[in-house]
C-alpha cells in the first residue's frame, strides 16, 4: 500500500523476548482503585494513522506558506533538510547499521534510487500544483491513486481483477474522460501524481520489508542530495534563492521540511504494524479529502458543477473499490477462523 511520501509495507512488530508477567486481578476488599488500562495496540495504530494522513492532508497550507520560493527550490530544500533530519534521527536512535547494510546492497540501492527519482518527481508535481492554484487537481491525483495501483497490478504484475475491481476501474476511466471534457485538456497534474506515486509504491513493494522507513528515506534523500544541494548553491549564486533572503520565519519554515517529511512516515510505519490492511486502506482517503477541502475552503479554488460530476465519478469508483476490499478482508478472516 502506498502513501503520499513513501510507502513502507506494514511490518509486524517484533516479538518480545520475555513474556510479561500478568498482573493479578484486584481481590475483593482490596483498597485502592484499579490501575488505568493501557491503550490497545489497535487504538494506538489508529492514532498514528490519523496523525500520518492528517499531516499529509494539510501539506497544501504548508507549501503556500513557502511562497515566494518556487517548486524546484522547495523540493531541493525538502530533500536536503530531510536528509539532515534523518542523519540526526539515525544517530539518536543508534540505527545506522540497517541503513548502511541496505546502502551496501546493490539491488536495494538500485531500487531505492529509482524510488528516489519517482518520489522527487511526485513532490515536484504536487508542489507545482498547489503553488500554481491547482490544489484541487492535485488532490484528485491522490484520489486516483488506488485505481492506478489496481491498474498497474494488471499491466505489470499480470494480476487478475475481481468483478467489482473492473467496475471501479471502468468508472474511473469514465471520470477521466469527463474531466478531460470539463478541463478542455488532460488533467496532467492529477494523472502525473497518481502514476508517479503508484510507480513509487510498486518499487517500494519490491524492496519489501528489507528496509525500514527511516533507512529508506535516508537513502532516497542521500541519492538526491548532491543534485538538490548543487541546485540550491546555484540558486544562491545567481540571486534566485529565497532561503536566506525572506527573513528568519521563511528560513525556519523551509528548514522544517525535513521534520514535516519524516515524522508522518514514522507515524505511518507505527500504524501499519498495528492495523489491518483494510483499515489502512480506508484511512488513505483521508489525505486527498483534507487536501480537497483545504483547496475549496481556504484556497478558494473554483469547483463548477461539471467538475463536481468528474469528482463524483471518482468517488463512486473508490466506494466500489472499498466495498470489494472490505468484502475480501471479511472472507479471508472467515477462512482463517475455519482453517
Amino acid at each position: 500500500m502506498s502513501t503520499v511520501d513513501g510507502e513502507p509495507q506494514p511490518a509486524e512488530p517484533p516479538a518480545s523476548r520475555i513474556a510479561p508477567t500478568p498482573r493479578p486481578p484486584n481481590q475483593p476488599g482490596q483498597r485502592g482503585k484499579p490501575g488505568k488500562q493501557p491503550r490497545s495496540e489497535t487504538s494506538k495504530g489508529l492514532l498514528y494513522g490519523l496523525s500520518a494522513y492528517g499531516i499529509w492532508g494539510i501539506l497544501p497550507l504548508y507549501f503556500i506558506i513557502l511562497v515566494p520560493a518556487g517548486p524546484f527550490e522547495i523540493v531541493a530544500n525538502r530533500i536536503v533538510w530531510s536528509l539532515l533530519f534523518c542523519v540526526i534521527l539515525l544517530s539518536v536512535m543508534r540505527a545506522w547499521k540497517p541503513a548502511i547494510v541496505a546502502f551496501r546492497n546493490p539491488r536495494i540501492l538500485g531500487a531505492l534510487t529509482a524510488a528516489a527519482v519517482l518520489i522527487a518527481g511526485n513532490w515536484l508535481i504536487y508542489v507545482y500544483g498547489v503553488t500554481s492554484g491547482q490544489a484541487i487537481e492535485a488532490a484528485l491525483g491522490y484520489f486516483f491513486n488506488p485505481l492506478v495501483s489496481v491498474l498497474m497490478g494488471v499491466i505489470i504484475l499480470k494480476e487478475r481483477l475481481r468483478r467489482l475491481q473492473w467496475v471501479a476501474v471502468a468508472v474511473g476511466f469514465v471520470a477521466v474522460v469527463v474531466l478531460v471534457v470539463v478541463y478542455g485538456s488532460v488533467p496532467w497534474i492529477a494523472l502525473g501524481l497518481a502514476f508517479s506515486f503508484g510507480s513509487y509504491g510498486y518499487v517500494k513493494k519490491r524492496v519489501g520489508r528489507r528496509v525500514d522507513a527511516i533507512s529508506s528515506l535516508s537513502i532516497e534523500t542521500a541519492v538526491l542530495a548532491p543534485l538538490a544541494g548543487g541546485f540550491m548553491i546555484w540558486l544562491a549564486a545567481t540571486g534566485g534563492a529565497t532561503l536566506l533572503s525572506e527573513g528568519a520565519d521563511h528560513f525556519w519554515w523551509m528548514a522544517s521540511s525535513g521534520i514535516i517529511t519524516a515524522v508522518p512516515l514514522i507515524f505511518f510505519g507505527a500504524a501499519a504494524g498495528r492495523l489491518p490492511l483494510s483499515s489502512m486502506g480506508m484511512l488513505q482517503y483521508m489525505t486527498p479529502t483534507l487536501q480537497f477541502v483545504i483547496a475549496l475552503v481556504f484556497l478558494n479554488e473554483e469547483m463548477p458543477l461539471e467538475r463536481w460530476l468528474g469528482f463524483g465519478l471518482v468517488w463512486v469508483a473508490l466506494v466500489i473499490l472499498t466495498v470489494d476490499m472490505l468484502r475480501v478482508a471479511r472472507t479471508n478472516r472467515h477462512l482463517r477462523r475455519v482453517a
